[in-house]
């Protein structure tokens, strides 16, 4: 049990840090900056990167990364002993950085992929690059081995990335059904939503960017089974493979889909595609839009881990809550990164993201 204390430290913690977050208003800010160094300078007033533009993108994501880890941490470690549920959303960073390392000694590279330093929470020995053996030995991730103690590679990037994937949202399913019914509450409806919506998103990408059939699809889901209030149970896949009976091309046929408002709407340029027919009254086609639907659905999971946030105060949901937001201040802040690299202006990237609303 968790004492009030402790709670209550870790949670006055948590409001200092979001008080100081691009979080909110402050998102807005965002507006004014045109260029990388203005955006280093913004986020990091007293410790900005003196680099040339070219070679201050891939430098300021990474700090990004470890402000957002640095500050999650800070929180987590209010607590004596912090449940494992927490220890697994930090460690949701050695899950990514496992996926790409894994994925660049597949295809040859020979420079260790960066990874995102988590302290006492990290398992993998990332220094033993590029041994791979050495690296997992003893970890959970083990299980990529096989019985000569050779890593699996047949399994092949796909498999690799849905293996992984539902291992750990499975890890992190089961720890937070540990806690306390009063304490999970929100975290339950957010992470299942969350869950539920990768799940749609990924389906999507593979029928548009790969072509990929139904059936095969559906292996690549992350299939958690959850309780529900009458007989029986439901999956968090059950969404997504809904999703597969509809045709990408007919907005009007997603109408009764659960999470049809985070479709592009037929209104919006972006995912169409010109007919064959050219010249005058030619038409423009509706096309499901991965990107788009990824975007709306990222901006849902942070609007309610807002409103949550201060909404049980001293309650592992707020603490919860309060982890999301700064991975979700950390992804728009790489994204506005990203944009500026590619010349957009800060007034453009708030648009796009939609962070003024």
């Amino acid at each position: 049990m968790i004492g009030t204390g402790e709670r209550a430290y870790a949670y006055a913690k948590a409001c200092g840090i979001i008080g100081k977050s691009f979080i909110g208003r402050n998102m807005i800010n965002l507006e004014t900056v045109n260029r990388l160094s203005e955006l280093d300078r913004m986020i990091f007033p007293t410790a900005y990167q003196a680099l040339p533009e070219k070679s201050l993108l891939f430098d300021l994501e990474k700090r990004i990364i470890d402000r957002a880890v640095h500050s999650i941490i800070s929180v987590v470690e209010c607590f004596s002993n912090p449940p494992e549920f927490f220890s697994l959303l930090i460690r949701g960073y050695e899950y990514a950085d496992i996926k790409r390392t894994l994925e660049a000694s597949l295809d040859g590279e020979k420079t260790a992929p960066a990874h995102t330093d988590i302290g006492r929470f990290q398992t993998v020995n990332f220094d033993a690059w590029p041994d791979i053996r050495e690296m997992i030995k003893g970890t959970e991730f083990d299980f990529l081995l096989d019985k000569e103690g050779i890593l699996a590679w047949e399994l092949g990037g796909f498999t690799l990335q849905t293996m992984l994937s539902v291992r750990y949202y499975s890890a992190l399913w089961k720890s937070l059904l540990s806690l306390p019914g009063k304490d999970r509450k929100v975290a339950e409806r957010i992470l299942s939503d969350e869950i539920s919506l990768k799940n749609a998103c990924w389906a999507l990408r593979l029928r548009s960017y790969y072509q990929m059939p139904a059936e095969e699809v559906k292996s690549h889901l992350i299939d958690i089974p959850i309780k529900t209030s009458g007989p029986g149970a439901r999956s968090l896949a059950d969404d997504a493979i809904r999703s597969l009976e509809f045709p990408l091309d007919n907005h009007a046929a997603w109408s009764s889909w659960r999470w049809r408002e985070f479709l592009n709407p037929v209104s919006d340029g972006m995912g169409y595609s010109r007919s064959p027919a050219e010249g005058a009254g030619s038409v423009w086609h509706w096309q499901a839009d991965p990107r788009y639907f990824q975007n709306a659905s990222s901006r849902y999971l942070y609007r309610l881990a807002r409103h949550h946030f201060h909404h049980s105060p001293f309650s592992m949901d707020s603490i919860f809550c309060f982890i999301k937001l700064k991975q979700m201040e950390e992804d728009i802040l790489t994204s506005g990164a990203e944009g500026l690299g590619m010349h957009m202006s800060g007034r453009d990237i708030v648009s796009m993201l939609e962070l003024a609303s």
